[in-house]
């Protein structure tokens, strides 16, 4: 390993080991993870990562204003109790899609291994991530433009009908919602034991994408999919049984305009 890697992993583990605790995540210092630790069901959780975009503090008030025993319910009482609620670019027709959606899911399958069931195939998240996109999609017979952000789309391919890496978002909210639900530290849940942590990818968005660049982690200059990889992996060279540990960290280094 190279000396200016080596420094460079020992910022991060530095960063990564002393921001591993419950004092990070409060009122004061805002993250969708806060309500989601307070949540016992899987699709909860979901609900959680995928509102989690746009300002912490509006996402985590957002996050506070739902039922989410909303989801054991009918669904004339999730229309009746969302009717009022909207974020950003849902309205309330899409979040009560969300829940409708979410509650018949829920009432069928296991959401871990729903996910497995991609998954499985080659220990891939991204066709976990895909396999599920679609199942949602299926089962909720709506399409809206709010309600297809929320979701995201189902993975390009190529002709061969692998994954492109150029040409996909890097589904940062789908990534962040398994960091939390299969690693298991101070911060995250760890409830999810059949998908093994080497495999999950950094949750890349604007704040994580920039501090990469930065700190030399990236030097593509596209917010992609393959940008996401590129930093995993190098990440891989720092730990590679658990190069994720180190996004929360990262992410702090942004938001807090530290780097």
């Amino acid at each position: 390993m190279l000396k200016k890697d080596k420094e460079l992993k020992e910022l991060l583990d530095i960063e990564s080991n002393s921001r591993n605790t419950n004092f990070e995540l409060s009122y004061e210092k805002p993250d969708p993870l806060l309500v989601a630790k307070r949540q016992n069901d899987d699709f909860a959780i979901l609900l959680c990562a995928l509102f989690a975009y746009g300002n912490a503090k509006l996402i985590v008030k957002f996050l506070d204003s739902l039922d989410f025993s909303l989801l054991n319910k009918s669904e004339e009482e999730i229309e009746k109790e969302l009717k009022n609620h909207y974020y950003r670019f849902q309205n309330s027709a899409d979040v009560i899609a969300i829940f409708k959606t979410f509650r018949r899911l829920k009432n069928e399958n296991n959401l871990e291994d729903l996910f497995y069931d991609g998954y499985k195939k080659d220990n891939c998240v991204l066709e976990g991530i895909d396999f599920v996109i679609q199942k949602i999609k299926l089962k909720a017979n709506y399409s809206s433009q709010g309600f297809d952000f929320l979701i995201g789309n189902p993975l390009k391919r190529d002709k061969k009908g692998f994954i492109k890496e150029i040409g996909n978002a890097p589904y940062k909210r789908w990534n962040m919602f398994l960091r939390w639900m299969v690693r298991d530290d101070n911060l995250d849940l760890g409830l999810w034991k059949n998908i093994d942590k080497k495999d999950l990818i950094l949750p890349l968005d604007t704040h994580t994408f920039n501090v990469s660049v930065k700190l030399g982690l990236l030097d593509r200059k596209s917010y992609d999919l393959k940008s996401a990889l590129e930093i995993t992996n190098k990440l891989k060279e720092f730990d590679n049984l658990d190069p994720i540990k180190y996004d929360f960290a990262i992410y702090r280094l942004g938001q807090e305009k530290i780097i």
